[in-house]
């Protein structure tokens, strides 16, 4: 890496640091020129290295999930399944307090933004493969489309739409929102196993 790359990766990383920074303290949508001030840079710097807000803002979703995926710790398999379901509340809970005032500043502009639709897809696809290897053991036993709406339930209940509305729209405390998930969760697979849209595999 030449001199000029390394400075220019500095750069994006103090600005980066600079826009998270702003949001955590609270300011959602915060302008050009605040980031530049925290950063120590000119705005034509910042201009330089992001085309626009949307890409500053998808730029910083990524570097998070990619730092989240680096410290990402798995939840046995081998756990009883009362144990999985309880650490991987407890997990989510973690991820999802921690991204609380990105995934906030996020939803002002994911609806407009492709770049952030991306990203969002990108770590549902995250939580369905962790789901998908968790609980492999209860899911083996279900028939394909039960399978799937087991595999989204689990994903919707674990994820930051449900997480907002717990936290911010009831107004639960996390440990709340965390039992909430953990019960929504052990219903979900342990829940009831007959009838015509509730069907395991018979074992022949």
């Amino acid at each position: 890496m030449d001199g000029r790359t390394a400075r220019a990766r500095r750069t994006l990383r103090i600005i980066s640091d600079a826009h998270i920074g702003l949001i955590n303290d609270g300011e959602l949508k915060p302008s050009a020129k605040q980031i530049a001030a925290r950063a120590g840079v000119s705005v034509r710097a910042l201009w330089d290295h992001f085309k626009d807000m949307e890409a500053l803002m998808a730029s910083t979703a990524a570097r998070q999930l990619a730092e989240q995926d680096e410290a990402f710790n798995p939840v046995p398999v081998g756990l009883p399944l009362a144990e999985r379901v309880a650490a991987y509340s407890w997990q989510r809970a973690e991820i999802l307090e921690a991204i609380a005032p990105l995934a906030r500043a996020a939803d002002l502009q994911r609806p407009f933004s492709e770049a952030l639709q991306q990203n969002l897809q990108e770590n549902l696809n995250r939580i369905r493969n962790d789901v998908e290897r968790l609980f492999e053991a209860e899911l083996a036993g279900l028939d394909r489309g039960h399978r799937t709406r087991t595999v989204l339930s689990i994903c919707a209940a674990s994820d930051w739409a449900n997480w907002k509305l717990l936290r911010d729209s009831l107004g639960q405390s996390v440990e709340e929102a965390r039992a909430v998930v953990e019960n929504t969760l052990t219903a979900l697979l342990e829940g009831p196993t007959t009838g015509p849209e509730n069907t395991r595999k018979q074992n022949p």
